[in-house]
């Protein structure tokens, strides 16, 4: 019904599809109807009282799939028909199941996450990468696209190096066996360890930058060591991945890649984009594009991040000829992609128009900011078991009887769901201050509330005996139709989310699509009631469409809590 209502509208106006279903709201009170259209912006474009505008287009709006067309000031407020609205928005999921609020885009999209250190494991902020990644994967395949996930493991400089001379001077051949610990924990712990070091011997970052001219240099020692701690990182982060569902269709290694991008400067200085200075350093003067100056190459001649960063967006283009590239890297890097995709541009490659950084707000603790180099960090490993073990006290408490592996699956799911959700129902620009206690709740705006909201009306379904494919439409109540409003608007719900990459317009989605249905659960009996068999298609339609919107969050949904 609401597609009915954007087609109308943009009959009468020239706005174009996306303005209006932005622009459509669904009103505070029923009273002023089921959705509204607010007329400021055509009010600015036709210049012209937005009230004179709501009044003359209201009188145009055939009342066809309405029960009337109504001007309040200026707003346009629809009141749908009952009887139409159930019969439609019914019928649709029924027929489309997983596949309701869909669309067929075709097109290949690259998704670059997490973009691990391998001197120290993943942690907070990168579980927000990765959830977040995982989520636009899912919005971007549920709209018909094929989509890869890359990434880049930084594995080389300073930052590596730290952690190999921790270990050389103190590791005492250690290995993940001797010291029963997860491997890529191990190496955090060295990275951990120079730090609190280096406070009584400044000496160590001479040692660090010798380390780093060894493996420059190719030092067999210094390589051989290199490489046994990066195994060990990989085995961790590797086993982490898996935790999260997170599978990776290709890995690059900054080691392989940082002395390339010269070739392509050169080049660019051959045709006039990049200039040189006195002392022999390439750069780029992008101050038009208020980004200042930038050296691509040194008076040494040697490659800077955004040198390889060039020749790396270039090899993914040539590798797979993607139609969208798509960097989840946090804000502090914005200056960096702003320059990047400029550079791309101003070079001539039309391509790099259709290179995104998704840009996202930082993880803080309740105690502050984390820095992994004071060990202030929560790593990703950490907070799966705080919450697993959270989970489970929940769950002894309401089911004390569960087996040990029906406990396992529902720690798992609830666990995973309150750290998604957590994250996700957040505009992904805000910083988020994690606390692992409110995300694991079973009541208020929490992954497990929808998780034991979708598993309620599952068990609805189970315990009804009169299960007749027949569909039997009365005329809905104000939950009803409350409820059936918002099933009806999921599919532009999908389409906004979609189209500004913006996983948590479907959270904030679902959790209010939840509380419409409790709204309805709670004065109206469903089994045994005289509109049983209506109430339990809308019951099994709000199933449908709940589970639809947590798969595309990357949440796993429990038939049973």
């Amino acid at each position: 019904m609401k597609q009915t209502i954007v087609q109308t509208l943009i009959a009468l106006t020239n706005l174009n599809k996306q303005e209006i279903e932005n622009l459509i709201e669904i009103p505070p009170s029923p009273d002023l109807g089921d959705y509204a259209f607010p007329c400021f912006v055509l009010a600015k474009q036709l210049k012209k009282n937005p009230n004179e505008i709501a009044q003359e287009l209201s009188k145009k709006i055939s009342p066809q799939g309405l029960e009337k067309v109504e001007a309040k000031g200026p707003y346009i407020n629809f009141f749908l028909d009952k009887t139409n609205l159930a019969n439609e928005t019914l019928n649709k999921i029924k027929k489309e199941k997983n596949k309701y609020g869909s669309q067929k885009i075709k097109s290949l999209v690259l998704i670059e996450t997490p973009g691990p250190n391998t001197n120290k494991p993943l942690h907070l902020g990168h579980v927000r990468n990765i959830i977040l990644g995982q989520a636009i994967k899912n919005l971007l395949e549920f709209s018909g696209n094929e989509v890869k996930i890359v990434n880049i493991n930084n594995d080389r400089g300073i930052h590596i190096c730290k952690s190999l001379v921790a270990y050389e001077k103190f590791g005492k051949n250690a290995t993940p066996q001797t010291e029963k610990i997860k491997s890529d924990h191990l190496v955090g712990d060295f990275y951990v360890k120079y730090a609190k070091e280096l406070e009584k011997n400044k000496d160590l970052e001479k040692e660090v930058q010798d380390c780093l001219q060894k493996w420059e240099a190719g030092n067999k020692k210094t390589l051989s060591l290199w490489k046994k701690m990066n195994s060990w990182a990989y085995k961790g982060f590797n086993e982490t991945y898996k935790k999260f569902d997170l599978k990776i269709d290709k890995h690059y290694y900054e080691s392989k890649i940082y002395k390339r991008g010269k070739e392509i400067v050169l080049e660019q200085f051959k045709r006039g984009n990049v200039q040189k200075k006195l002392d022999g350093a390439y750069f780029v003067d992008l101050s038009k594009e208020e980004l200042g100056e930038k050296i691509l190459l040194r008076a040494d001649g040697t490659s800077i991040y955004i040198t390889q960063d060039l020749y790396l967006a270039l090899q993914r283009k040539k590798e797979f000829n993607f139609d969208k590239l798509i960097h989840v890297v946090a804000s502090e890097q914005d200056h960096h992609f702003k320059v990047l995709f400029t550079l791309l541009k101003k070079f001539g490659y039309k391509w790099a128009e259709n290179l995104h950084h998704l840009s996202y707000g930082l993880v803080h603790l309740e105690s502050g900011r984390m820095k992994s180099r004071e060990g202030t960090v929560i790593d990703a490993d950490d907070l799966i078991l705080d919450l697993e073990k959270l989970a489970e006290e929940e769950l002894i408490k309401r089911y004390p009887k569960l087996s040990k592996k029906e406990k396992k699956k529902r720690i798992k799911a609830i666990s995973m769901s309150a750290i998604r959700y957590y994250f996700l129902r957040t505009d992904r620009m805000k910083d988020v201050v994690f606390i692992p206690e409110k995300s694991i709740s079973f009541e208020g705006n929490t992954g497990p509330y929808l998780l034991y909201t979708y598993a309620r009306a599952r068990s609805i379904i189970r315990k009804a005996k009169n299960k007749s494919a027949k569909i039997e439409i009365t005329l809905p109540d104000q939950e009803e139709k409350n409820l059936l409003i918002m099933l009806d608007s999921f599919p532009t719900t999908v389409k906004k989310a979609y189209d500004s990459l913006a996983p948590n317009i479907v959270a904030n989605y679902a959790y209010q699509l939840a509380q419409k249905f409790n709204e309805f659960y709670h004065v109206n009996k469903v089994i045994g009631s005289d509109n049983e068999n209506f109430r339990l298609l809308l019951v099994d339609a709000f199933s449908r469409v709940l589970k639809n919107s947590l798969k595309l969050l990357h949440i796993e949904t429990l038939e049973e809590m």
